[in-house]
Parts: C-alpha cells; sequence; structure tokens
C-alpha cells in the first residue's frame, strides 16, 4: 500500500463555542481537534472504530504535548496533517500539525504516545502482526520527512538568578 507523507486525514471548522473570552480557541478545543485528527489517524491504520467492535484491542493516549503556535477564531477551517514517528509492539508515537486552511500557517502541533490495550484485561498488550507490518510500511513511508524540529520538547525556564 501506498501511504501519502505526511497523511492529510482531518479537517473541520472552529466553532464559536470553542472559543473563549480572548475569542480564540480554547485550549480544551486544540486537545478535541487533534483527539478528531488521531481518530482518522487510527481507523487509516485499522486501529479505529471497526477494530474495537470485532476485537478486544484498541488504544489508550498515555501522554500527548501541544504547541500553540498562531491562533485560531471561530469560523476558521483548520486541516490536520499526521505522520508516524515510531512504534514498537505495544506503543504508537504520532505528530499532528494543524494548519489554518485559508491562509496556510501552522497553528499548532500535536505530539502522542498511544498504547495498545486488549480491553478484556485492560492492560497493554502486543499489537496483532498485521497492525505491525501496516505501521512499518508507513514508517518507511513516512522517514522521507524531514526531522520534526519540536518532537520530545521538554517545558522549562531558566532558574533565576
Amino acid at each position: 500500500m501506498t501511504h501519502a507523507a505526511p497523511l492529510g486525514l482531518w479537517q473541520e471548522t472552529i466553532r464559536s463555542e470553542w472559543t473563549d473570552y480572548n475569542r480564540h480557541m480554547n485550549v480544551a478545543y486544540y486537545t478535541l481537534v487533534f483527539d478528531h485528527a488521531v481518530d482518522e489517524f487510527f481507523s487509516y491504520v485499522g486501529l479505529g472504530r471497526n477494530y474495537r467492535e470485532t476485537t478486544t484491542g484498541s488504544t489508550f493516549a498515555v501522554e500527548h504535548h501541544i504547541t500553540y503556535n498562531k491562533e485560531v477564531v471561530e469560523g476558521d477551517e483548520v486541516r490536520c496533517e499526521t505522520r508516524l514517528v515510531g512504534y514498537d509492539d505495544k506503543r504508537i508515537h504520532h505528530y499532528h500539525e494543524m494548519f489554518h486552511v485559508g491562509e496556510g500557517y501552522l497553528a499548532a502541533t500535536c505530539e502522542f504516545l498511544s498504547l495498545h490495550v486488549d480491553l478484556s484485561t485492560r492492560r497493554v498488550s502486543p499489537f496483532p502482526t498485521e497492525k505491525l507490518d501496516t505501521l512499518s510500511d508507513l514508517l518507511t513511508a513516512h522517514s522521507v520527512l524531514p526531522e520534526i524540529e519540536n518532537l520530545g520538547r521538554i517545558i522549562k525556564t531558566p532558574a533565576p538568578k
């Protein structure tokens, strides 16, 4: 299977109820938009709703980190690009960028670490072999992309003097 690099799987319009007193999208809704993009990503790799409904497997987010690069406001349309950064037999490391559709600027980024979980035991479990094969193919396709500048960022401030 040929994969786009990066994947362009999600687009939506910012709703008025997602904005705050600063009249831009509230931080909680950046997570929501990225979560929508993650849902599409997992469907793309065969780990979406159908997978959960036909197996005991699912994915859980264990960590995520958002950067806010430039604000978006009510009525703006945004699109998310997704790329696979890495994986092992139980984890997927994926990265998403949110762009303003009309003006093209990078609005935000989100890095995720997700786990494969057996819902019957509620414990982390290995991915089925065919899912690992899909992830391998996708990682190969995404390995040609430039390095991600803010991958693995740490929040810190200089110590006071």
